[in-house]
């Protein structure tokens, strides 16, 4: 078992003008800093998958999709996860959703955060992944980083256009207790992962 968790900072969004840019490489940041674990940058971009049609989720049968295939191993190499979240009417990305769906066992048992973004600073769609990720088995952290209300117009491109930077004193406290808790829940559901093996 390796010392520190591996992480990955997720950028749930696809969209040319997306905003998610901008708080993944601030919470990456912030992430890197710390010590306590190795973080990357993992972009669906980066990961044209289909939308998921395999005969049954990968807990019951390998997936055949070579994209889907590649997913699961880029997701299965971390031991947790930092999830960059939009709010799209109430809930999550339709392609993180569909990111999600295409792996099963390699989320299984893991933990994860996230940092949302929007006019409410995404809470819903953060509570939205919490109930995804019960259903995957994974250990949601209690805190989350949102950037909502002000703040998220002061820094949104299309109104105040400022860095994360200027309103980092905000945000801070929630990531230092979000990043704390998933230090925590990646030690422990990696050390039980290792006696279960």
């Amino acid at each position: 078992m390796h010392a520190k968790p591996r992480i990955a900072v997720i950028i749930g969004s696809t969209r040319p003008s997306r905003f998610a840019d901008g708080p993944a490489q601030w919470i990456l940041k912030q992430a890197q800093a710390r010590g306590d674990m190795d973080v990357e940058l993992v972009d669906l971009r980066d990961h044209p998958l289909p939308f998921f049609d395999e005969i049954a989720s990968n807990l019951w049968m390998p997936s055949k999709d070579p994209e889907a295939i590649r997913w699961q191993e880029t997701v299965g190499r971390y031991d947790g996860y930092i999830f960059v979240v939009a709010e799209y009417n109430h809930s999550i990305t339709g392609v993180l959703k569909n990111a999600l769906d295409q792996a099963y066992k390699e989320w299984n048992r893991k933990p994860f955060t996230a940092i949302g973004y929007g006019g409410t600073g995404a809470v819903r769609a953060i509570e939205h992944l919490r109930q995804i990720g019960v259903e995957l088995h994974m250990a949601s952290t209690h805190a989350a980083v949102h950037i909502g209300g002000a703040d998220f117009m002061a820094v949104h491109p299309a109104f105040g256009n400022k860095p994360i930077e200027e309103i980092e004193a905000n945000l801070l406290a929630s990531t230092q207790t979000a990043l704390d808790e998933l230090v925590w829940w990646s030690k422990a559901t990696m050390a039980a992962r290792a006696v279960a093996a």
